[in-house]
């Protein structure tokens, strides 16, 4: 987190003028363009992390498939543009159609849709004797809920076929979806509307005041404004001409090049991009390891170099302090557990619960200013509203504030239909709301990493003053539900496309309050066309001949945590788990102090907060790499060099996320084989 050098940091600055030239984001071909471009994304992205499996090109909190939509669409235009100049989309047009995909991607992907739509039918499909789920679940699942009859047996047909496919001739059920669908999708736009306010009271602080790089909008930018017409008329030339751009296009374009032939044809060699290290460490206690791989990914490097180093450093130093602390406590004979529903040991996870209330707290901490300008505005009528300012924001912040808690307390009301104590719904959906997703953006806008995942649940911060065997079944029913839609993969999480598309819309001088009819249109597009390939290619294709990661793996895990409550064979969380929990608030506080006091510190505490994810996992490498090449670049070439280089390493960026795209289109039509790409 931006960690303020002096006192006056702490304080808001004065909300900046807007610059006089704003344009509204949605224009008729826009519009037009913008929906046909979101129903591409919507069935390209579904075909290819489900169908070709092999290639996951939505997730990402800048997906591929966006920046490959993006380049194609400025290639359409280009062509388009040596008849007429009016053919051409502007500047603002053509950040309407990025915002538009991003949220249909996310959607289409981990952000909802992969997580929703199997979470409604796999407890009827995998309900077996031996798991007693029928006995277990069953009679606490409301009948609107789910398009599977609870009072009946498992497997029934509208299960069977979604994971073993249509017969020939079977109609699709569609009439035993729509109740079901119908009702999450209320549940759905309360918690949008939910992640949508809080963006809006977050936004000045972090652009504004903290000032906050967002590195995920640095390339969508250069793409739009240095291949379009400008609001004048203008031509607009850079990023897209520059040819280090087309130098670092080629360095992934290569690798992924020769490896997607190696694939069509295995006597081209092939450059490996995903080395595992566990076969390499077999001897205790080195072989109690997680699992670890060296990832090379030229996006994330390219990403990572906009970074300051002393984040870049935090963020692979905190990662091998995880793997230092493994193998120390395994070479102490102590076999540590993990958290349920993640990799991370478990005394590792408390340690990250305890950094991100550390984390939060200063992050309320230096907001003051803007918080109570915030609260004037929601409970000081007139006079507070003037004083807030907020006239170019996309909501009033008063609209923000109660937006925010209605929709908190209103989802929370569903979650309590659908079985859950209303304060444990209240309880599980504020953790999220203030505390994970709040770091899950902070870790995008602030050190620009392209996954959002944590290392633990709200329900696991529970364990430490409550028991889960002793919540009621109906409870633990729910937390299933809400554990795989919500809680467990934080991938694709939607509040990083809002302040990313709202830090975006300063870059090319569009109006804020537009974005809502634009953000309005992507989503509800994406939600049609995405909820119909959802529902349609599992009961063409069978789901079990599909990702299995959707189908298989994270609504099964979820179901399964909650049986193990329910059978109460889980045992009591172990008294050292608080302890490790004071340790993570000691640790950040002492971090957090430390850079306050000392400019030459060299650690971050979101190093210390990611340090046991999936994200680090994958990417411990490429932020290795990403430090080690800008620490060389700045000692031997300074600023002047550093920003010279920055076209060549956004070009890798764009290099292997088109790449992505260019191998997925043959597949999705004759099924060829697919290079891995090194974001799994």
């Amino acid at each position: 987190m931006a960690i303020p050098l002096k006192k006056e940091q702490t304080t808001e600055a004065p909300a900046p003028a807007r610059i006089s030239e704003t344009v509204p984001a949605l224009t008729p071909r826009a519009l037009v363009v913008g929906i046909l471009c979101v129903a591409v994304t919507c069935v390209v992205t579904c075909f290819a992390e489900l169908v070709v499996k092999n290639i996951q090109i939505g997730f990402l909190q800048l997906p591929p498939v966006v920046v490959g939509m993006l380049t194609l669409l400025l290639g359409v235009q280009g062509i388009l543009g040596k008849f007429s100049k009016n053919l051409k989309l502007r500047t603002h047009e053509l950040f309407t159609i990025y915002v538009m995909m991003l949220m249909a991607a996310m959607i289409s992907s981990r952000g909802l849709l992969q997580k929703l739509i199997p979470l409604l039918i796999v407890p009827n499909y995998y309900a077996t004797p031996e798991n007693n789920w029928r006995g277990l679940f069953f009679s606490h699942i409301p009948k609107w809920a789910v398009p599977f009859d609870p009072t009946g047996d498992p497997k029934q047909n509208v299960a069977l076929r979604f994971y073993e496919a249509l017969r020939f001739g079977e109609p699709l059920p569609w009439q035993m979806w729509i109740l079901p669908l119908t009702m999450w999708g209320i549940f759905v736009a309360l918690m949008f509307g939910a992640f949508l306010c809080l963006a809006v009271i977050l936004r000045r602080q972090w652009v504004d005041n903290e000032k906050l790089s967002f590195p995920l909008v640095q390339l969508p930018l250069e793409m739009i404004k240095g291949e379009t017409v400008g609001m004048r008329g203008q031509i607009q030339e850079g990023f897209m001409r520059n040819p280090l751009t087309w130098l670092g296009f080629a360095v992934p374009a290569f690798v992924f090049g020769l490896n997607g032939l190696h694939q069509w044809y295995p006597n081209f060699p092939e450059i490996p991009t995903a080395i595992p290290l566990n076969p390499y460490f077999t001897a205790r206690p080195w072989n109690g390891l997680d699992y670890t791989a060296i990832y090379v990914s030229f996006a994330a490097i390219g990403f990572f170099y906009l970074l300051p180093t002393d984040l870049l450093f935090s963020l692979w130093f905190f990662y091998f302090i995880n793997i230092f602390q493994t193998v120390t406590a395994i070479n102490l004979s102590y076999e540590p557990e993990v958290m349920p529903m993640y990799g991370v040991k478990q005394f590792i996870g408390y340690q990250i619960i305890g950094c991100y209330f550390v984390l939060v707290g200063y992050m309320m901490y230096t907001a003051r200013p803007h918080l109570k300008r915030v609260w004037r505005a929601a409970i000081g009528g007139r006079k507070g509203q003037a004083m807030a300012n907020d006239g170019d924001e996309l909501l009033s912040y008063r609209s923000a504030f109660w937006g925010l808690f209605a929709c908190l307390l209103l989802s929370s009301a569903w979650m309590s239909l659908l079985g859950m104590s209303y304060w444990l719904a209240l309880f599980e959906l504020s953790i999220l709301l203030f505390v994970i997703a709040l770091v899950m953006a902070r870790s995008t806008s602030e050190s620009g990493m392209l996954m959002t995942e944590t290392s633990f649940r709200p329900i696991d911060l529970y364990r430490m003053v409550g028991d889960v065997r002793n919540l009621s079944p109906a409870n633990n029913t729910g937390l299933a539900f809400l554990d795989a839609v919500w809680m467990r993969d934080q991938r694709g999480l939607i509040l990083t496309g809002f302040l990313d598309a709202m830090k975006a819309a300063d870059g090319v001088k569009v109006r804020r309050k537009s974005l809502l009819a634009v953000f309005g249109v992507g989503i509800g597009v994406a939600l049609l066309v995405s909820g119909f390939m959802h529902v349609y290619l599992p009961y063409k294709f069978g789901a079990v001949q599909l990702y299995s990661y959707v189908y298989q793996m994270n609504p099964v895990w979820a179901f399964n945590d909650s049986a193990t409550s329910i059978n109460r064979s889980r045992p009591p969380l172990p008294f050292y788990a608080s302890l490790n929990f004071m340790i993570g608030i000691i640790v950040t506080v002492g971090i957090t102090i430390a850079r306050t006091r000392f400019v030459w510190f060299p650690l971050h505490p979101l190093g210390y907060a990611l340090c046991g994810t999936w994200t680090m996992t994958v990417f411990w490498f490429a932020c290795f790499a990403a430090w080690f090449l800008k620490i060389i670049i700045l000692r031997y070439g300074g600023m002047k060099l550093f920003a010279k280089a920055r076209p060549f390493f956004l070009g890798m960026v764009l290099g292997e996320f088109t790449m992505a795209i260019f191998w997925t289109i043959p597949s999705i039509f004759y099924r060829t084989p697919t290079p891995s790409f090194p974001w799994p």
